[in-house]
């Protein structure tokens, strides 16, 4: 089995196992105690700390370790927030953020403060014009994450905190994605990170805030870490993570070099294996291991099962899967192809030849579910000189198969209203549009869902 799902959570590195099994032994006892077992644990934390400091780019007391990332990100952001009160209650988020962030932003606004989403271009990218555009008297806090976990994308952090430093506002970077291959650039004031994703045990997050950051530490006190993070610090699988992050910058530029390379042969073939595709993300400013493509005709959920039966483990961020029915953000704020959504993110030390298998497999398993999923025959009427097809309660990529099938039954000119109350529609059809080089005219009112209007230009 090829486990292609890096993105989410990392293999255990063989260093972080080694230091979680050793640390069971060494570090079982309460590091805040006086006692011999107390100081041997309490140098354990200590010295856990200053090595991921050193990775990090900070001071060790600047350093908290949370019981998670996303722990991490809440209470960065809350704490953030509330100690810039006075300055107002105005949050800056990227429309692309991590659904930690997003989430703490919907909590904030339910609060009574004010969110700004920042767009970003169909790669994914922000600009830091929109930050700039953005920022108010009334901004307490920024955030913007390092880089994309779905589409792998970039962000320009180094600008934008230039920006938010200028204006006198911090500057939250989630960088739970790229901090396994190096620090992050720029004159950022806090940032959070996740073990589980360079390789480490699950359970660690990394929250820093820097010197002269105004941070007030929300929820009933606790001692430990700063106040940060309540209840006794899991240091075994803390001194874990420490070390495989140690451990895996070591390797990072080789790696790095080497899994672009993979990338690279997939973001260049798959196209010309498996026709009707979309490889979306940055083509450039990218994480090393991540590559993500959208195929038309294809639900996402069957694509999965197939390459899981073939012995591939990848992701989606399709809207035809089970557990939603609606684009991710991600893929929705881009404004590309979200049906058949596939990403693939290589864990460090990813064989060559299962990439090779994977292209080997890939346009069949595609093939088959466009021929498992067939292309029913559409409702289709005429109204005056337009074409009407009838997608009502049909989902993802049933709606897309539909227009593809009858435009060419228009002439040139001619236009096909297709009537879907899928959300996935809105971003679907305008996609397909733009791949099969048709006019995407909008969308309409309608009786029953929308319909969306397309002119066939070819």
């Amino acid at each position: 089995m090829a486990y292609f799902d890096a993105a989410s959570a990392a293999p255990l590195h063989s260093v972080a196992r080694q230091a979680l099994l050793a640390s069971l032994d060494e570090g079982w006892a309460d590091p805040a105690r006086l006692y011999r077992e107390g100081r041997r644990a309490r140098m354990l934390l200590d010295a856990a700390r200053e090595a991921a400091a050193e990775a990090v780019g900070c001071r060790p007391d600047e350093l908290t370790f949370t019981p998670s990332g996303t722990r991490a990100v809440h209470t960065g952001i809350a704490g953030a927030l509330a100690g810039r009160r006075r300055a107002g209650r105005h949050l800056i988020v990227s429309a692309v953020e991590h659904s930690s962030v997003l989430h703490s932003a919907e909590a904030h606004e339910a609060a009574g403060g004010s969110v700004s989403r920042v767009t970003v271009d169909r790669a994914g990218v922000v600009d830091p014009a929109g930050y700039a555009g953005a920022l108010r008297p009334d901004t307490a806090l920024a955030c913007l994450q390092s880089a994309n976990h779905e589409v792998g994308t970039e962000q320009p952090v180094a600008a934008v905190a230039e920006l938010c430093r200028e204006a006198g506002v911090p500057l939250l970077v989630d960088a739970a994605q790229s901090l396994g291959w190096g620090p992050v650039e720029g004159d950022w004031s806090l940032l959070t990170a996740s073990a589980h994703k360079w390789g480490g045990p699950s359970g660690v997050g990394l929250l820093v805030v820097r010197k002269g950051v105004r941070f007030a530490v929300q929820g009933p006190g606790d001692e430990r870490e700063s106040g940060r993070a309540p209840g006794f610090e899991n240091l075994p699988a803390i001194v874990a993570a420490a070390a495989s992050l140690r451990a895996v910058r070591a390797e990072a530029a080789a790696e790095a070099a080497r899994l672009r390379e993979l990338t690279e042969r997939i973001r260049a073939r798959v196209p010309r294996l498996v026709p009707d595709v979309e490889v979306v993300g940055d083509p450039v400013r990218r994480l090393p291991g991540v590559v993500t493509f959208s195929c038309l005709y294809v639900d996402g959920e069957a694509l999965l099962h197939e390459l899981d039966r073939a012995g591939f483990s990848v992701s989606s961020g399709s809207s035809c899967t089970s557990s939603t029915l609606t684009p991710s953000h991600v893929l929705r704020a881009m404004g590309v192809l979200s049906e058949g959504n596939v990403r693939v993110s290589l864990p460090m030390g990813a064989a060559e030849e299962d990439v090779e298998r994977f292209l080997e497999v890939l346009p069949g398993a595609v093939a088959a579910v466009r021929e498992k999923l067939g292309a029913p025959t559409a409702a289709v009427a005429r109204e005056e000189d337009v074409l009407v097809v009838d997608s009502l309660g049909k989902r993802c990529p049933i709606p897309v198969i539909e227009l593809a099938r009858v435009i060419g039954d228009v002439p040139v000119g001619g236009l096909v209203r297709v009537l879907s109350d899928d959300e996935a529609a809105r971003l679907d059809i305008p996609a397909w549009c733009e791949m099969r080089g048709q006019q995407y005219v909008g969308e309409e009112p309608a009786e029953h869902g929308t319909a969306y209007v397309v002119r066939r230009t070819s």
